[in-house]
């Protein structure tokens, strides 16, 4: 067995009070299966039914009827579930009846004063009940805004009443977030609702059939009275009696409105003569009037007047009318002339233009005056931007706060871009510029501050007016009604290509202005006598260029939001290229004349690991110059990456590695500089004992020549060890390109330097070391073929080892790591002497062989640490040279006299142990 369904229960009512015909929405628990199964609904006992719409099962809409009582409760019955309940109940409200001609302050509405009996199922028409949701659903109304569903749908409407209803735009304004399944519900109602649609004639007439019945019997019951009194005018018959009525009503009437009536038509008569002297007094006055509010500007009255004139008598055929009427129409002509002198007046607010345009418009004057305005403030914008530059050229400006074409002072655009970025390198870099005041801005960037003022302020007004003149909202509604909208905006699609026109020579003498003080090179001849001049003007830095480009990025941002097309703003950009351009060749060109300088900054005190400052100014340079290109390589919307082109990749690459090989350069000009140069002569003191050893190194000093080239080796290696890989990621964080090829040319050129340096300094102390040999050998006549037993190594080898300790000290005091690699090249250059002296010798003698081979020996084992691979083959051949010892006599004086030598020699030899040459660890 099927399970019996619950009666239905009404839980809420949306409105809970209100008038008779309100309507309410009805919610509860089984409220029906469907419009069929709904049988019965009643609110305050009034029968509901007729006008109640099943929405589902839980909804019901219908509207309250003219109830007797004034509050109860809310039932509904159902097929499937009898007789409900309500937990809620309904306020009906008594508005207080009116009567049609009883005088009221609020609008009442007389639509729903017909009365429904509640004894009888009384039909109602089908449009004063329609439903607000046809589909029968819950709305859900959508966010997308009336404009843009006007611009998808052209045309179209979304109200369903419309004749140019569409169901899409319906469903999307309405019901976006219905489910799928909402809407296969709401395709089920409007199929119900149109079989009630087609039922609904017959329906209509199946209603109200007791309300023809009950018509059908009055009109029976007339019309037999009428029979039995006679059809003729029977005097005593109702049809007499009736007409009697009437007649003696009617009379009453007249008798009782007669006077009044009569009053009422002097009353008009005497109005309508008292207008017409007022007309003839207004025309009469006209003339004098106009004159007086013209004189005032109040141009909205004169056009008022002239309009009323014009339309009282315009046509008039009486001579003094027309005469008079002649004499305004010229007091009108001079007022058109005087309009149309103030609405090309320049400068004038956009407001006032408007206004003007507005007056013309309205007193019908000919021609066009919006495009005439346009027309003339295109030509005064121009002048605006020649005068600027003219003004400049012939050196009539002077700083930076001049006023404005208004004649008031206003914040430039240089002021606007305050406070950006220091223009001043760095105070241990290059020499302090002065303060950059405004009174010291070059010449170039207060003109294109100025004309970028001019741009900002004339332009925006100059687009806005056209924008109007194009939509015709320079009209009132006068010029409305008159048609004057319509030929606008048709005057305004035959000049779009005029002011196109206007647009591109506006853009086009800005750049050519700005190029002729920039970058005359990108000029014609005949340009630059128009646009150039600039010839004797300053030569500005990058930093400057920097700030224009700012400057000009600003005026291009100011037109873009005006929407003006991108075709036109073109030359813009093209413009903004070209600078940023020049702005990192020229950043790149001075950078190299800064570098250049570093010499003379150069103060020869080193650091712990035999450093000066220079490699950090010279890393501190470039990372400025970077950091100051920053602007200038952003890359705004619109714009191009500059370093993606191939010619500026390679000249940027081309003067970075020159920059490098400038400050290389300078360098090499250090190692070279005469001792007579420095202002005073005298050497490194260093405490060789002291943990601290730089300590006496002041600055001021005077480094010798030798020292100058140790101090540019270790400056050398330090460029290649990390400035270079520093300056390389720095291009990379940058954007630069080629960064590989600049470090790979920079540490080459270095390297080339480095062992030039290196290799003059080992010939300036090796060479007499390794001089001092032969004479030291063979002084006192020493012959190898006749000596005497060894005692000692000689004077000579140990004046060689001091001379060796003194360049270890020289290459200490400046930088630990060179050590080796000096000591090492100084070591194999004496090993090779003595080699080719031992080789040299024809014959030893026994005394002469062990004293060659003492020597040689203790020469050997006091440099050891700095042996290499040629020393020691050096050493070999030298030894070779000699007989060998075969007496172990011999053998035991050789190591006797050498432990004495190096015993003696102890604490001269401890600089040559390898823990005393050890980087310090930093």
């Amino acid at each position: 067995m099927s399970r019996a369904r619950q009666p239905p229960l009404v839980t809420g009512i949306s409105p809970k009070e209100g008038a008779a015909w309100t309507k309410v929405t009805i919610r509860g628990e089984n409220l029906g299966t469907g419009p069929a199964d709904l049988i019965g609904l009643s609110i305050c006992g009034h029968n509901c039914l007729l006008t109640a719409e099943w929405m589902s099962a839980s909804k019901i809409v219908c509207r309250v009827g003219p109830a007797k009582d004034d509050k109860g409760e809310i039932i509904v019955t159902t097929k499937s579930g009898g007789l409900g309940t309500s937990t809620v109940s309904f306020k009906l409200l008594r508005p207080e009846r009116i009567g049609i001609l009883d005088q009221s302050a609020v609008w009442v509405d007389e639509m729903n004063y017909y009365d429904m009996r509640t004894d009888r199922n009384k039909g109602i028409s089908p449009l004063s009940l329609r439903p607000s949701n046809p589909l029968g659903i819950d709305v859900d109304k959508g966010k997308i805004p009336q404009k843009d569903m006007e611009l998808t749908f052209p045309g179209m409407s979304g109200d369903f009443t419309s004749e140019n209803f569409s169901a899409t735009w319906y469903l999307i304004d309405n019901h976006a977030g219905s489910s799928f399944e909402h809407l296969k519900m709401a395709a089920s109602n409007l199929k119900k609702q149109a079989t009630k649609k087609n039922e609904g004639s017959l329906a209509y007439v199946k209603g109200g059939l007791s309300t023809f019945f009950e018509a059908q019997d009055a009109l029976a019951a007339i019309h037999q009275k009428l029979e039995s009194d006679g059809t003729e005018r029977v005097e005593g018959s109702m049809t007499q009696r009736l007409e009697n009525i009437l007649n003696k009503a009617s009379d009453t009437a007249d008798t009782l409105f007669q006077e009044v009536l009569g009053r009422k038509d002097k009353a008009d008569s005497t109005r309508n003569a008292l207008n017409v002297l007022q007309r003839f007094k207004f025309l009469f006055n006209l003339p004098l009037n106009i004159e007086r509010n013209i004189q005032k500007g109040d141009y909205d009255v004169v056009i008022n007047d002239y309009e009323k004139a014009k339309s009282l008598f315009g046509n008039t055929e009486v001579p003094v009318f027309k005469k008079v009427y002649a004499e305004v129409e010229t007091r009108i002509r001079a007022l058109r002339s005087l309009l149309l002198e103030k609405l090309l007046e320049t400068p004038s607010t956009l407001h006032d233009q408007k206004r003007y345009i507005r007056y013309l418009s309205d007193l019908h004057a000919p021609g066009d005056p919006a495009w005439q305005c346009i027309y003339a403030q295109h030509k005064w914008i121009l002048q605006l931007m020649q005068n600027c530059r003219d003004e400049f050229i012939s050196g009539q400006r002077v700083g930076v706060g001049a006023l404005d074409p208004e004649g008031d002072t206003r914040p430039s655009a240089l002021g606007r871009l305050s406070h950006t970025a220091s223009l001043k390198r760095g105070g241990s870099l290059r020499t302090p510029r002065p303060s950059m005041c405004r009174f010291e801005t070059p010449q170039q960037v207060q003109f294109v501050e100025k004309l970028s003022d001019v741009v900002i302020g004339q332009l925006p007004n100059f687009w806005k007016l056209w924008i109007s003149y194009v939509n015709g909202s320079l009209f009132s509604e006068t010029g409305e009604k008159s048609g004057q909208v319509e030929k606008s905006k048709k005057n305004a699609r035959q000049r779009q290509n005029d002011f196109k026109k206007m647009i591109e020579e506006l853009t086009n003498r800005l750049v050519k202005l700005v190029r002729g003080a920039l970058l005359p090179s990108t000029l014609s001849q005949g340009e630059l006598n128009c646009y150039g001049g600039w010839e004797n003007k300053t030569e500005l830095i990058g930093a400057w260029l920097t700030q224009i480009i700012h400057i000009v990025r600003g005026c291009h941002e100011a037109l873009s939001a005006l929407e003006i097309p991108n075709d036109l703003l073109q030359v813009l950009q093209d413009l903004l290229l070209d600078l940023r351009v020049q702005c990192l060749i020229v950043t790149l060109l001075h950078t190299a004349e800064d570098v250049k300088r570093l010499a003379e900054k150069e103060d020869w005190v080193v650091d712990n690991e035999g450093i000066t400052s220079l490699p950090s100014q010279f890393e501190q340079c470039m990372i400025q110059m970077l950091q100051s290109l920053k602007e200038p390589l952003d890359t705004k919307p619109g714009e191009i990456n500059v370093l993606q082109l191939d010619q500026v990749q390679d000249q940027a690459s081309e003067l970075s590695v020159s920059i490098m090989k400038v400050f290389i350069h300078c360098l090499e000009q250090l190692s070279t500089k005469k001792d007579g140069d420095m202002n005073s002569s005298h050497n490194i003191s260093v405490d060789l004992s002291s943990p601290d050893r730089f300590t006496s190194i002041q600055e001021g000093f005077s480094p010798t020549s030798e020292q100058r080239l140790l101090i540019i080796l270790s400056n050398c290696q330090y460029l290649e060890r990390r400035t270079f890989l520093n300056l390389a990621h720095y291009f990379e964080k940058h954007g630069l390109t080629g960064t590989e090829k600049i470090t790979r040319v920079s540490v080459d050129a270095v390297r080339e330097l480095d062992r030039n340096l290196f290799e003059a300094y080992i010939e300036r102390r090796a060479d007499p070391i390794a001089g001092s040999l032969e004479p030291g050998i063979y002084a006192g006549y020493f012959d190898w073929r006749d000596c005497q037993t060894p005692s000692g190594v000689r004077n000579y080898l140990k004046e060689a080892l001091v001379n060796i300790i003194t360049v270890h000290a020289e290459v200490f005091t400046v930088s630990k790591d060179l050590v080796p690699r000096v000591l090492s090249k100084i070591v194999e250059s004496v090993a090779d002497e003595m080699c080719r002296l031992m080789q040299c010798v024809s014959s030893f003698s026994k005394n002469g062989a062990l004293q060659a081979r003492l020597e040689l020996c203790a020469l050997r084992d006091a440099i050891a640490t700095y042996l290499n691979a040629e020393s020691n083959a050096s050493f070999k051949l030298a030894l070779d040279a000699l007989p060998q010892l075969h007496n172990g006599a011999d053998k035991k004086l050789l190591e006797e006299q050498l432990n004495k030598f190096k015993s003696s020699m102890q604490l001269q030899l401890t600089c040559f142990q390898a823990s005393s040459v050890q980087p310090v660890k930093r």
